[in-house]
């Protein structure tokens, strides 16, 4: 569970109502303007109630034909009034919250892959669901308090055109509780951190659990594990009930101020009415307050839960904020056209460069790890087109560091990274399909179908899938698949085995057909017989080459260039047979 976030000033808060609008200028003041005739609407309806009865009473009023068509006027101008309001309304929230996910989701795919959060699954769910939604709860309260504020300030025009001393006496207790909802605005925002946390603590705790039950079965943790679940509910309820009781007692206070003003308009108005014109009130005044105090009511409601939303919307663009490692509120709000193509990306052209240089080259390249610590340090190695070149080590070596560096998945602090002899400026960037692809040591997948994992929105035909199958070693394990490439893998691959997994990766890197294989002991979970089988395909079209990570013997004995990794450091190159005679850390490798 991450740390308290500090109360967000309000100051701050209204400029996150001005990013979003700013955003949307057109929308927002189309919609904007309809919502402000819809609440202002009523007001008319105000008006006719206050005729019909002036005519009952014989206070004058409009003719019965006029009421009449006022009245069906106004039914059918409302009705259409609102279904425009609606559409507008709607598409414009959406559009506010799907970009604001979708800024964080660009932000987050920059960052380098290794660790691109901190947060825990159930955090980030959190965040992108309900801390998105909480933010366009607040944006949505921006249009109707513009509309509710225009429709309260038309209202009080009416009636203090008509009684000026019973308007300010009945609008004084709705301007209270404003106040007195202001004045709650930092316990709400408190609130709502504690209960946002507590339901992160439990989406976390629960996603942690099912990915690991395998674990508590063979630990016989199940009754600790449940004892712990209680616990974090129990919190979480707690706090969500403390949380919920303030927003709806902040609801209840703005509510109930219309009533205590309603009683004011009839003990404050029986003695001044008068019937037929005798000086008073009428009871079409009467009507016509009792109709309008709502309005103002509505108006002095959505104030309040504005305020209210306002500061939580604050606490909540904090925490996505903390999803975005040195992102701000500009690039939070910043403008994503949701009409734009979203497609895969191509990547980089393959080719360039001289065709006599290395294919991957890493000239005194070091990289910190997160914790400042080094994971390599000045690593000089040239990858020649069509070799097979394997990286070895301890456990904490540098190896998989060194892989991940070259593609840009962890930063480089010094040295050059060079495609084909021209230096790259990004890898992250460049160093993608048809040019690299990476196979990491825990390939991850997803709850799709084996297909869609190996595709992964690439356009491929039968023969391309079915291609890098074979070379991968999976076609013999789909005939034990009940509906072969198009069975449902489950959550991370977890209906697969651990060798399924690898080979599964294998193919999906196969299947992009690139220049070089990056291989992190994909074939760690393979038996010595698959294994060797898996580096014959692999190695089977003439051209391929692979930097590979791997301390077994079939990867070892048939690469072109054994690299041994210690400390961060290169200490030693050849193959398999000349580092046995020179090099005691691959003979304690090598067994």
């Amino acid at each position: 569970m991450t740390a308290p976030h500090p109360t967000p000033p309000t100051r701050g808060t209204w400029r996150i109502m001005w990013r979003l609008i700013r955003n949307q200028p057109l929308r927002y003041g189309t919609s904007l303007v309809t919502w402000i005739v819809i609440w202002s609407w009523p007001v008319l309806l105000g008006l006719i109630v206050q005729a019909f009865f002036d005519r009952l009473t014989g206070d004058g009023g409009w003719s019965v034909g006029w009421l009449m068509a006022a009245t069906a006027g106004h039914v059918l101008g409302y009705l259409a009034l609102i279904w425009a309001g609606i559409r507008l309304h709607a598409s414009l929230m959406v559009r506010a919250r799907t970009s604001v996910q979708r800024a964080m989701m660009a932000w987050i795919m920059r960052l380098p892959a290794a660790r691109p959060v901190s947060e825990t699954p159930g955090e980030v769910v959190s965040r992108f669901r309900d801390d998105t939604e909480h933010l366009q709860e607040a944006f949505d309260f921006s249009v109707d308090l513009a509309g509710a504020g225009i429709s309260a300030a038309v209202g009080v025009a009416v009636l203090a055109s008509v009684a000026p001393l019973l308007t300010v006496a009945v609008v004084l207790p709705l301007g209270l509780t404003v106040v007195a909802v202001w004045a709650l605005g930092g316990r709400i925002a408190r609130y709502r951190v504690a209960a946002r946390e507590a339901t992160e603590a439990v989406t976390g705790f629960m996603g942690e659990t099912f990915t690991a039950v395998g674990a508590v079965k063979v630990a016989g943790a199940e009754p600790q594990v449940l004892r712990r679940m209680a616990t974090v509910n129990d919190h979480r309820r707690a706090m969500m009930v403390r949380d919920r009781t303030l927003t709806a007692a902040t609801d209840a206070l703005v509510d109930n101020a219309a009533n205590v003003s309603l009683g004011l308009v009839l003990v404050l108005a029986v003695g001044t009415i008068s019937i037929g014109g005798a000086g008073g009130l009428s009871v079409g005044d009467v009507a016509l307050f009792t109709l309008l105090l709502w309005r103002i009511a509505h108006g002095a409601q959505m104030s309040g839960r504005f305020l209210a939303r306002l500061r939580q919307a604050g606490v909540s663009v904090d925490r996505m904020l903390a999803l975005m490692p040195g992102g701000t509120a500009e690039d939070l709000f910043a403008h994503h056209p949701l009409e734009s193509e979203v497609g895969v990306p191509a990547g980089p052209a393959g080719g360039g460069g001289s065709v006599d240089a290395p294919l991957l080259e890493l000239v005194g390249v070091s990289s910190h790890h997160p914790d400042g610590t080094r994971g390599i340090i000045d690593v000089d190695l040239a990858v020649p087109a069509g070799s097979l070149v394997v990286v070895t080590g301890r456990v904490g070596s540098g190896k998989t560091t060194l892989l991940r560096a070259a593609v840009g998945l962890v930063p480089v602090s010094g040295g050059e990274i060079r495609w084909r002899g021209s230096p790259v400026a990004d890898p992250a960037v460049e160093l993608l399909p048809p040019r690299v692809a990476y196979t990491r040591q825990v390939p991850q997948l997803f709850g799709m179908s084996l297909r869609d994992n190996l595709l992964l929105g690439v356009e491929a035909d039968e023969d391309d899938v079915d291609r890098a199958v074979q070379a991968a070693v999976l076609a013999e394990d789909l005939d034990g698949m009940p509906k072969g490439l198009e069975t449902t893998i489950g959550p991370r691959g977890l209906r697969l085995s651990g060798g399924q997994v690898q080979r599964t990766a294998a193919a999906r890197m196969l299947l992009r057909r690139p220049e070089l294989l990056l291989v992190d002991d994909v074939s760690s979970a393979l038996d010595t017989e698959t294994e060797a089988v898996l580096w014959d395909r692999l190695f089977a079209e003439a051209g391929t080459t692979a930097l590979v990570v791997s301390h077994r013997r079939p990867a070892l004995a048939r690469a072109d260039l054994v690299v041994v990794v210690d400390d961060g450091r290169i200490v030693a190159t050849g193959t398999a047979e000349e580092l046995l005679e020179r090099s005691a850390i691959f003979r304690d490798l090598w067994g």
